[in-house]
């Protein structure tokens, strides 16, 4: 019997019909996950951190503000109940999970059962688009101290900038919730499990996220997401509640209207109150950074705008102690570096003006001026983006715009956000 010998064309052949048989057999993947909407929570319990002040500045008479009528901030959750929460997603997706976060409490958290659907007003959802979720094939999940767990996938067409209701029935809790306040969405407490009611029967209202960290998607491959990481100024503090008018929002919604090029998520990483070097509103940004930034799926950017709580609280003062620009630089230098670390780009933002801040004073505004110098002019950020520029009055530049001012002299109004939503040369994350 002669050997057969394998000609050149012959192998050519064999290796294309071997690499069609391969294709076929392992279909190129459909995208990959990225997160479409996130909130922050606290990662630990902190204690409240008392400012250092001058003794120009005085601690004003906050005895005016009890009594003050209006849903609570945070649920009054105790067993047996139902919490129904809104939340405004970035980009599409046709295959979606949650995850869910007891980061803060100190006990196991008993959740009965879970389900997502498009919210459609007030607390009512499109029931044809009502999905259970599940854990791990399971109905029911312990969530113990500390842990996060994901929902298994479920398939829901999901459109850019949608509205959805995640819907928790928890059977046992014990303790203040891992929550963020404020959530800017109203959210909705009822007896019971009512995860899949068309609306919440005689329900409670307050104004956070409790238990929920983020919700993702299945994207295309060049599809990303934007995470700012920030505090109340990014959090969206003072704009109007169930508007989706935080400057994050408003850019995702810019993104979202180009015609061509890649999806882009942007996700709101910012705790009213957040520190860049200190605890007190939650962890330090340098505390949380890995869990509330380089652990959502997707991200490539990152916008810094964060430095103003530091400044009014530990840098009003001079001497031994006292907080410094050079401080913060040092926290700023260490974020970056921890970015381009694991392979992203981050961005800059100038610290907004706040006269009229009880605050505020002559040593932190020198401060701010010489942070906003060194954002503007050091290099040190792949991108700048000059927030101060938009916000502050011409004529009087240490204070905000009349007509962007909320009232209290340092959250930007609706109106002060979308300017600076607006300010963003968005070829600038296609970098």
């Amino acid at each position: 019997m002669s050997k057969r010998l394998c000609t050149p064309a012959i192998a050519t052949i064999l290796t294309l019909s071997s690499a069609i048989l391969s294709a076929q057999s392992n279909p190129a993947p459909e995208g990959h996950w990225v997160t479409t909407w996130a909130t922050s929570e606290q990662m630990a319990a902190t204690t409240p951190d008392p400012p250092v002040l001058p003794p120009t500045i005085k601690m004003p008479d906050f005895a005016h503000m009890k009594g003050v009528q209006g849903p609570p901030p945070l649920p009054v959750l105790a067993n047996n109940q139902t919490v129904r929460m809104i939340v405004h997603t970035s980009i599409a997706g046709h295959k979606i999970r949650l995850e869910l976060s007891n980061a803060f409490d100190l006990g196991v958290v008993t959740i009965g059962d879970a389900h997502i659907a498009l919210h459609t007003s007030g607390s009512s959802i499109d029931t044809t688009t009502d999905r259970e979720l599940t854990f791990s094939g399971r109905k029911t999940i312990d969530l113990g101290p500390g842990q996060i767990i994901v929902t298994d996938p479920i398939a829901l067409d999901l459109k850019p900038l949608s509205d959805l209701a995640v819907s928790l029935y928890i059977v046992k809790t014990q303790g203040t919730p891992t929550n963020h306040n404020p959530g800017l969405h109203t959210a909705y407490v009822s007896a019971g499990d009512t995860t899949a009611a068309a609306s919440m029967p005689s329900p409670t209202l307050n104004f956070s996220y409790v238990w929920l960290r983020s919700l993702d998607v299945v994207a295309p491959t060049n599809t990303f997401a934007i995470s700012c990481l920030g505090d109340s100024i990014t959090d969206g503090f003072r704009t109007t509640v169930d508007a989706n008018t935080a400057w994050p929002t408003l850019l995702a919604s810019r993104l979202n209207q180009r015609s061509n090029g890649p999806r882009v998520a942007v996700l709101n990483a910012g705790i009213s109150g957040n520190q860049v070097l200190h605890d007190g509103a939650g962890v330090s940004a340098l505390a949380r950074f890995d869990r509330d930034v380089l652990s959502e799926p997707g991200v490539r950017w990152i916008v810094l705008l964060e430095g103003i709580n530091d400044t009014n609280i530990h840098g009003q003062i001079n001497g031994p102690g006292a907080l410094t620009a050079d401080d913060l630089i040092a926290g700023y230098q260490q974020l970056i570096a921890r970015a381009h670390l694991h392979g992203l780009k981050i961005m800059g933002a100038t610290l907004t003006p706040e006269e009229g801040v009880w605050l505020a004073g002559p040593t932190g505004e020198a401060t701010r001026q010489k942070l906003n110098d060194w954002i503007r002019h050091a290099s040190a950020f792949d991108a700048t983006i000059d927030f101060d520029a938009v916000v502050r009055d011409p004529l009087h530049p240490e204070r905000l715009r009349v007509e962007f001012d909320s009232g209290d002299h340092i959250h930007p109004n609706d109106e002060g956000n979308a300017a600076m939503a607006n300010a963003f040369d968005l070829n600038t994350f296609m970098q």
